[in-house]
């Protein structure tokens, strides 16, 4: 594989994929080196801003049905500026990587809350960490109002041990399923009693909540703390296992090859775990950019929505579409399905989506038409509802721009129709692809028909 091609994998797995304009920046460097540029910590994104602070929610919701209203409505405004926000940022950052990665554990530590204070409290902690500490990052998920709210560990307390978050940490966050037991949940649920948040949106301790009796957990006994579980936790490999295993499937194939993982593994427990020393070994790791790891992940809608929009510089004049475009293709950022988030590779792709993945991009490239078919399930309508009118998007025109003059700019000198399947595309184009691409007009009616090929939907 050339050492362009290894560049342009890179930037499809560590980002959104590779730009014409990012080919004059690496072109004359080689892969280590790139890799290198990818993990540097001058890129690092600022943290979202969009919500100012805590809403005084019982002052709102004792007032007069107006006032409640009001309330609501308000919410349902900051949950859509959140994720358009976040939306926004994928989009311009250079901080590619840190995103991506972002991106990664907003699945990891899937959580949902009405709360966009909370949910963008969490992002924030998430973007922080998405390249440094894992063990920091899982401390401060445990203490925060968005995780402690979701999984109901506000009413845990001695005498009245409610066991979500317990179960959750372990079964999702940290050792997987089957390295832990039924009284395991039971003792750590214990040990995270009084667990909670103030009415500011900040972790605390209530000591008169918390049991202070003697807990037995994974072998050994004491007057364990959280604290203490989440240390003990991470003193087992399941952990770095469990998280390695996630990280190839999400990076580099959906089939998990097994002597891989337990290699991601043992770096990540040896640099206790430091998430930045795991990438840069798979990064750099010659199977990596095997053929047989290439072109054969399913983007996700976030991936193909942020990976187009920044291909062809696309500037949204109504930015709320990007809403509908996520509700259609199965992926509304902080909104996962459940505490497990999405289940991602193949399960992207149904007869549906489908039909909007390869329409979406020849849509917002040539200003066109899309449907908007279906009626949401009653857990969506609410998050749906912040359009202002959701019936305005069942036809309507996109009101999207690319910037065509930019992007022409960037392409080389001498490129074919050829180089641009090749560069566009990570898997081999088929005979039919290159056959009709052959028989269009000009570059861009060639560019339009393979981004809207079954081949653009694969990183």
């Amino acid at each position: 594989m050339s050492t362009i091609k290894q560049v342009k994998h890179l930037f499809s797995r560590a980002g959104f994929g590779m730009r014409f304009e990012d080919m004059a920046g690496f072109e004359r460097i080689d892969v280590k080196r790139a890799v290198k540029l990818f993990l540097e910590p001058q890129n690092a994104d600022e943290p979202l801003s969009l919500i100012q602070g805590q809403t005084d929610y019982m002052a709102l919701l004792k007032g007069d049905v107006a006032s409640r209203k009001m309330f609501q409505q308000q919410e349902r405004q900051e949950e859509k500026d959140l994720n358009l926000g976040w939306i926004n940022k994928m989009l311009n950052t250079n901080a590619v990587l840190q995103e991506k990665m972002t991106l990664f554990w907003h699945n990891h530590f899937a959580c949902r809350t009405k709360n966009a204070w909370y949910a963008q409290q969490l992002n924030n902690t998430m973007r922080t960490n998405a390249l440094g500490s894992f063990k920091t990052l899982l401390f401060q998920v445990a203490e925060s109002p968005a995780m402690l709210q979701f999984l109901n560990n506000q009413q845990n307390q001695k005498n009245h041990p409610n066991e979500n978050f317990a179960r959750e940490v372990m079964e999702l966050f940290t050792v997987g399923r089957g390295n832990y037991t039924e009284n395991d949940i039971k003792e750590s649920a214990r040990a995270f009693t009084g667990y909670g948040f103030n009415k500011e949106g900040e972790f605390t301790m209530r000591k008169f909540f918390h049991d202070y009796g003697e807990k037995t957990f994974m072998g050994k006994t004491g007057n364990f703390t959280g604290e203490d579980i989440l240390n003990m936790l991470l003193e087992k490999k399941e952990t770095a296992h469990f998280l390695s295993n996630k990280l190839y499937k999400y990076l580099v194939s959906e089939t998990p090859d097994p002597t891989r993982v337990n290699a991601m593994a043992d770096v990540l427990y040896s640099s206790n775990y430091e998430i930045k020393p795991l990438l840069e070994f798979v990064f750099n790791a010659d199977w990596f950019y095997s053929d047989k790891n290439t072109g054969n992940l399913v983007k996700s809608p976030i991936d193909l929505l942020v990976g187009l929009s920044r291909q062809f510089y696309i500037t949204y004049d109504r930015p709320e579409v990007l809403l509908q475009f996520q509700k259609v293709l199965g992926q509304v950022l902080f909104y996962p399905p459940n505490v497990a988030g999405w289940t991602g590779g193949r399960n992207w792709i149904d007869s549906s989506s489908l039909m909007y993945r390869l329409k979406i991009p020849s849509t917002l490239l040539t200003g066109g038409l899309i449907d908007f078919e279906g009626k949401a399930d009653p857990e969506d309508e609410a998050y749906i509802a912040t359009m202002r009118n959701a019936q305005q998007f069942i036809s309507t025109r996109v009101q999207a721009q690319p910037n065509w003059d930019k992007f022409d700019q960037t392409i080389p000198k001498g490129t074919s129709k050829t180089d641009l399947v090749n560069f566009l595309l990570e898997p081999q184009a088929s005979k039919a692809l290159l056959d009709g691409i052959s028989q269009t007009s000009d570059n861009r009616a060639a560019i339009v028909e393979i981004v809207s090929s079954p081949e653009y939907q694969l990183a």
